[in-house]
């Protein structure tokens, strides 16, 4: 037989069915259990309105038999109770509960949630500590101690001392704030040299930051830009090394005392070229020479190699080359006590929270943590207070806030009549001035237009190599150059003698940005110009961030921002900063920041499974 055919033939006959129920004698139709039931008691009722003995033993049999049926029906209903039935039911308790709250509540609600999934991390401690699980309970101590006369003076005097300088204080046991430079028994050499430099009293963040850093406690300072953030920790880190160096000089292969961490090469060098002069006035006043290292990418470590011959105090270093030199083992912090980190909300949240806690694996024993930045949202803050020691939160005015010396000129320009606009502007004061621009090619564009039109200026963004990065910033600094067009990597603590104007070119989406590029002028206690760009292109949401930070510097709102209306005081709402970026214009479920940071981990992640092909 042919195969075909022996397959078919082998084939089990199909099923015939019935589309009629004709003859059906055994067929029942389907009656619900609650009709079923309401019929039997409808019986029993009729029973009972006439019972004799035989019925009512049937009527207790019956009843005994519809109790142990109904109960039976329940069973199989809590048997087959769903996860989708006990959902809904969740759900709509919730929904009953959420209909009682206002949208405030509500709102409020959805940003502690958010804001609790994007803490959820480790804490910013070594790989070491974690995995012994090792933890300190109690603060460095030092061997310095405020005067007699300021530590026995009432509470209620540094308070009142702290109020007029509009400092906050968090913590326990803060060291008193103290007036006078020589009251922080800084030696006298270093006294003349802050005096001949036109320092003679403390800043807000000095007068009350660096009782606490000579103390050895962990601390959070926040203050506007160009407050004297750097002099606050540097100095502290000095005079600890000048201490270690004066018990035991050190020799080579020894220290460092302390690192500085900055987030840009140009912050580090900064940082690193006021290490050398502090130190060196010191030196100059006959006591013991500290040895400084600057840890950058870009340049060759072979020229500070007289450095690294010897002992090192101090070290200035960016995260990516620091652990470079730490693995190669040229180095070590194993007896470092200090360590700081400049810029510290850029620090942890542009992806070098990573780089962070690899360097603090290569840390043996316990250190004094600063953070430092004229920007720290409340969940930075919140996530460096669990990882830090007891530390002291010192904040002079709102974190975010703009430097109020700072005159801010909301310009509304179209894209193009900008260049020429830039011109203008240009005009308002004398030389030098910064533009900035967050687009690497407009920055080469603007350079290219200001050359084109007679003005001498230059040119600084992330693309460009390390020598022309230092060009530009030397011979801006040294007067050569009128003009710096730069993109944000010269924002971040550069330090630039007499800018009286900045010039924002293009209005940046994170309002944090903004605090950073005016804070370039209005340094130090001078006033300054921001001249601001912005147009139909700028987000509304950064305009309204803008028009908050205008109203709380008491500056003058023009009347285009005067417009854009808030929709959460139409739903009647508070108005909260954002904890994510301390803007005043939105709450955490529109942050720019938070939603570029999920597209930077998305795209991450979408290299990782792809395994860096595409």
């Amino acid at each position: 037989m042919h195969p075909q055919k022996r397959r078919l033939a082998g084939r089990s006959p199909s099923p015939v069915y019935r589309l009629d129920d004709e003859g059906d004698d055994d067929y029942e139709p389907y009656v619900p259990i609650a009709k079923r039931r309401n019929t039997k008691f409808i019986a029993l009722a009729a029973l009972s309105s006439n019972p004799s003995e035989s019925q009512t033993d049937a009527k207790g049999e019956e009843i005994e038999h519809i109790v142990a049926e109904d109960e039976r029906m329940k069973e199989k209903v809590r048997n087959e109770r769903t996860l989708l039935i006990e959902a809904q039911e969740v759900h709509s308790k919730r929904a009953a509960e959420d209909a009682k709250k206002t949208a405030d509540e509500k709102a409020e609600e959805i940003d502690a949630e958010i804001l609790a999934a994007i803490t959820s991390r480790r804490k910013l401690a070594s790989d070491f500590d974690l995995a012994k699980g090792i933890q300190y309970t109690e603060t460095l101590k030092t061997s310095w101690r405020p005067p007699w006369y300021i530590r026995e003076a009432p509470q209620a005097d540094h308070q009142a001392l702290r109020q007029r300088f509009h400092i906050i204080v968090e913590g326990d046991d803060v060291p008193p704030p103290i007036e006078r430079f020589a009251d922080m028994k800084i030696p006298s050499p270093m006294l003349k040299y802050l005096k001949s430099n036109r320092i003679v009293t403390p800043t807000p963040i000095q007068l009350q930051g660096m009782p606490v850093a000579f103390s050895g406690r962990d601390m959070i300072g926040i203050a506007f830009t160009g407050s004297g953030k750097t002099l606050a920790f540097c100095l502290p880190l000095i005079m600890l090394a000048l201490e270690e160096e004066s018990k035991l000089p050190f020799a080579r292969g020894e220290g460092p005392v302390g690192v500085i961490l900055c987030p840009s090469r140009e912050l580090a060098t900064q940082t690193y070229e006021n290490v050398l002069a502090w130190t060196a006035a010191l030196t100059h006043g006959g006591y013991p020479p500290l040895n400084t290292l600057l840890c950058i990418g870009g340049i060759s470590m072979s020229e500070q190699s007289q450095v690294l011959n010897k002992g090192l105090h101090i070290i200035v270093a960016t995260p990516g080359r620091l652990i470079d030199m730490l693995e190669k083992k040229r180095f070590t912090l194993d007896s470092c006590k200090f360590l700081c980190m400049d810029e510290a909300d850029r620090m942890i949240d542009l992806g070098f929270e990573d780089d962070v806690r690899n360097i603090m694996s290569f840390f043996k024993y316990q250190r004094q943590t600063l953070l430092f930045s004229a920007t720290m949202p409340r969940k930075i803050q919140d996530f460096a207070q669990q990882s830090l020691i007891q530390p002291v939160l010192v904040n002079v005015g709102r974190a975010g806030a703009a430097n109020l010396d700072v005159l801010q000129v909301i310009e509304y320009v179209k894209q193009e009549a900008k260049m020429v606009y830039l011109l203008e502007c240009l005009q308002k004061t004398p030389p030098p001035v910064i533009v900035f621009s967050d687009n690497k090619n407009e920055v080469d564009d603007i350079q290219e237009y200001l050359l084109l039109k007679g003005v001498e200026a230059v040119a600084i963004h992330g693309s460009k190599s390390q020598e022309e990065r230092q060009y530009a910033i030397k011979s801006f600094k040294s007067g050569a150059k009128d003009v710096m067009v730069a993109s944000g990597v010269a924002s971040k603590g550069l330090d630039f003698n007499d800018i009286q104007h900045v010039i924002i070119f293009s209005m940046p989406k994170e309002i944090e940005d903004y605090v950073h590029q005016i804070g370039r002028t209005g340094r130090s206690g001078k006033t300054g110009i921001a001249t601001t760009f912005v147009n139909m292109n700028t987000p509304e949401q950064t305009l309204l961030d803008l028009k908050y930070l205008l109203l709380e510097a008491d500056q003058k709102v023009p009347p285009f921002l005067e417009t854009i209306e808030d929709p959460r005081i139409v739903q009647g709402g508070s108005i909260k900063g954002c904890p994510v970026c301390g803007g005043l214009g939105h709450g955490i479920t529109n942050c720019p920041k938070l939603e570029d940071t999920q597209k930077r981990q998305i795209a991450s992640h979408r290299l990782d499974d792809s395994g860096g092909r595409y």
